[in-house]
């Protein structure tokens, strides 16, 4: 049975145990957000070697380390460090998108050496076999679709990337109203010209029933794809976007009719005036299911600083109720990410989703702040490093600071104001 056929029937399983473990709260609050489908519990039946991670309403908001080779980039050892530092730097889930080199190898590469719940895009890999085969990426079948999809479930992959609600109707919305920048999502743009192609329907969308059965198969929550998501702030929240995201609505019923669990992507760019709003309208016509934003961006001039970027996004669609963030690094828009990238990726997504905890009420979300009052006022450096969401970066500056072991840093030395007021 899967999670969500567990919860229906009043039970609570191991995995529903572990999580209410992890998050500080009751088990049955997690079977019957698992129930409601405002939170899914993540692990491949096939991947015990991991914990598994829950995600929803009321719960930790989580962040995603991107990883993964490209065309330019194959370099097998280097993604295995990305995982290592993604564990080290605090993310909660990692997926890898790999484009380039032995896709499946690659993959399971990862898997095994992740302590982490792992999520994959399987368009990417189908698209990359049709390309090493010397076809085109739009002759593809939907038969070679739905093996790749089945090859990761096997493998153990805990969650997926699937773009079923890029479709006729969607895309021709977009056609109609125009846009700035297009589709920006790879996934998007493979199905937009495939069905271009074909003059066939997307085949995740027609032949959805056969995607939920490979899910249910190994309990693999279905990450319902944005791939008409907007790709600057001119273009957020269209007929297109909102087209899709009604699509989703009603694939995330039919999802769990069958007893399968979803949770939906959201939009990239987005001005700060919509985010809150994006962040509701899914929730309403998405059915309470557990929303992942890619940021959200609210300008597009940062290239280098997108991290600080989405992490200011983020911290607001949290917030309002988004409960999973895909960490964005200072590379977005100009490169694949180095390992200093990745960590800075997610220590800043990491920030934007503790804002957001303090704001939503989140249980011990507020304790570590208090504690940390605490030791500035004792001026304890020790444990104000230990308690940073960074203790290796507030480390090595505290070390430059020639005054930390006199009640005070560098910055206001004798003027301390805890210092003085301590004094009067």
């Amino acid at each position: 049975m899967t999670q969500l056929e567990i919860a229906r029937k009043n039970k609570i399983s191991e995995e529903m145990e572990i999580c209410a473990g992890r998050e500080g709260v009751e088990p049955e609050f997690i079977r019957k957000g698992v129930e409601d489908g405002n939170i899914v519990v993540i692990r491949n039946i096939k991947h015990t070697s991991v914990l598994p991670i829950a995600i929803g309403r009321g719960l930790r908001t989580k962040v995603n380390s991107n990883i993964g080779t490209s065309k330019d980039r194959i370099d097998v050892d280097l993604e295995l460090e990305k995982v290592r530092i993604s564990i080290a730097a605090g993310a909660d889930t990692i997926m890898d998108l790999s484009t380039g080199g032995d896709i499946g190898k690659i993959r399971k590469a990862i898997l095994k050496e992740s302590l982490l719940t792992i999520g994959t895009v399987p368009i990417y890999q189908a698209a990359v076999e049709m390309l090493n085969s010397k076809k085109a990426i739009v002759e593809m079948s939907a038969d070679d679709m739905f093996e790749v999809i089945e090859e990761n479930g096997e493998d153990g992959v805990d969650f997926i990337t699937v773009h079923c609600g890029v479709t006729k109707r969607s895309v021709s919305c977009i056609e109609k109203e125009g846009r700035r920048l297009g589709i920006v999502s790879r996934g998007g743009t493979f199905l937009s010209k495939w069905m271009e192609y074909n003059k066939c329907e997307n085949p995740l969308y027609e032949q959805y029933d056969r995607l939920l059965k490979i899910a249910a198969s190994y309990d693999m929550v279905l990450s319902l794809g944005d791939g008409l998501r907007p790709g600057c702030i001119a273009d957020a929240t269209d007929r297109g976007q909102v087209e899709e995201l009604l699509i989703l609505g009603e694939l995330t019923k039919r999802a769990r009719d069958k007893g399968v669990q979803v949770m939906i992507e959201g939009p990239g760019h987005v001005p700060i005036k919509e985010i809150q709003a994006n962040v509701e309208l899914e929730k309403s016509i998405c059915h309470g299911a557990p929303f992942y934003v890619l940021g959200p961006l609210p300008t597009d001039i940062a290239p280098g600083y997108d991290h600080i970027t989405a992490a200011v996004g983020g911290a607001i669609a949290a917030s309002a109720g988004a409960d999973f963030l895909c960490y964005v690094t200072p590379s977005e828009h100009l490169r694949l990410p180095t390992i200093e990238d990745v960590k800075e990726g997610i220590i800043a997504s990491r920030i934007a989703a503790h804002i957001a905890d303090i704001a939503k009420g989140v249980h011990g979300a507020l304790e570590k702040d208090l504690l940390m009052a605490k030791y500035r006022n004792e001026f304890n450096w020790e444990e104000q490093v230990n308690m940073s969401i960074d203790p290796d970066k507030a480390g090595a500056l505290l070390e430059t600071s020639e005054s930390a072991s006199k009640e005070g840093c560098t910055m206001c030395g004798e003027f301390c104001a805890i210092k003085l007021g301590k004094k009067g």
